[in-house]
């Protein structure tokens, strides 16, 4: 996630201020939409007793705390990367890991959310006793705890390095300026790779099994195609998670293409599109997706029509 900070820090290194704010416009406008729309749809799944006694509604709960919170993070490390604060190395370290951990609980929780579905279809009758509230929070605790346990190795990495007697940094505050030594940057490297690669497989195998159950005569098809769609866009977030690694080495192949105004326009859409748009599909898809959650959520965002009505429902009883 933060990786982007490092590239957009380049851009506005001997710019103005108007220069500086037109990045910074640009990116929090949308931001601030895209937060207001997860933070209305976390509260939509809080609003009704049916979100917090049904699994994949906890499940989508979680998802969309992490993303929210990233979405956040991302955008904070972007400020101060405009605005050119330099933050000393525990400060900047208790951002780029807390961000970390909430950008690797997104994919953990799609495997979740597929593995519900698997069984949903694979296994009707069993569903309801496989997948309760209960066995739903373990598995969202043992998520938050992996990804714990990979941020403190990281730590454990960085304790390695022999620090300088300042702590005050000297480069703007990112991920790779917190990879200190070799050590760091290859388990990082490793890490990722073995977190998509196992998260795709798990959801391409939910997927092969669902279609598998659909040639079965006693499978409701209704069901099955509702399912091999969600697996699909479970794909789709997961593709869009990892083209955020990816960040750096499409900023580095712009750079070679365009230069000056073209070339910051140019990252300052990929950042929206890559970092912050990604995080906020969820909460548009699934909330225009399911039926149960689209009145409550439209109810939610239209807080004009709300006012309104009860404008005149003041009129109403003045008269």
């Amino acid at each position: 996630m933060s990786d982007a900070t490092q590239s957009q820090s380049n851009i506005t290194v001997g710019l103005g201020l108007m220069e500086r704010m037109m990045p910074f416009t640009l990116t929090t406008v949308p931001c601030c939409i895209f937060l207001f729309i997860n933070v209305i749809m976390l509260f939509t799944l809080r609003s009704k007793p049916v979100f917090c006694e049904t699994s994949r509604y906890i499940l989508l709960y979680n998802l969309l705390f992490a993303d929210t919170v990233q979405m956040a993070m991302s955008q904070l490390l972007y400020i101060l990367s405009v605005c050119r604060i330099i933050l000393t190395y525990p400060v900047c370290g208790l951002l780029v890991m807390f961000a970390n951990l909430t950008n690797e609980i997104s994919p953990l929780t799609l495997v979740v959310m597929s593995v519900e579905r698997y069984v949903a279809v694979c296994y009707p009758l069993r569903h309801a006793a496989i997948i309760t509230v209960r066995n739903t929070g373990g598995a969202i605790t043992v998520v938050w705890t992996f990804c714990s346990l990979n941020i403190l190795t990281r730590v454990v990495l960085l304790l390695d390095f022999p620090f300088p007697e300042s702590l005050q940094m000297k480069d703007l505050c990112n991920t790779l300026v917190m990879f200190l030594g070799k050590r760091s940057a290859d388990y990082d490297k490793a890490y990722t790779c073995f977190l998509f690669v196992s998260v795709g497989v798990a959801i391409i195998s939910s997927y092969i099994g669902v279609m598998i159950a659909a040639r079965s005569a006693s499978t409701d098809k209704a069901s099955v195609r509702k399912a091999r769609n969600t697996l699909l866009l479970h794909l789709v977030q997961l593709g869009l998670c990892l083209s955020s690694t990816v960040h750096n080495s499409i900023i580095f192949l712009l750079s070679k293409l365009f230069t000056g105004v073209v070339f910051g326009s140019l990252t300052i859409v990929l950042y929206v599109c890559v970092f912050l748009l990604p995080r906020c599909l969820s909460a548009l898809i699934y909330g225009l997706r399911d039926q149960t959650i689209r009145p409550i959520l439209v109810s939610h965002l239209c807080c004009r029509r709300k006012l309104y009505e009860m404008q005149v429902q003041v009129v109403g009883w003045a008269q």
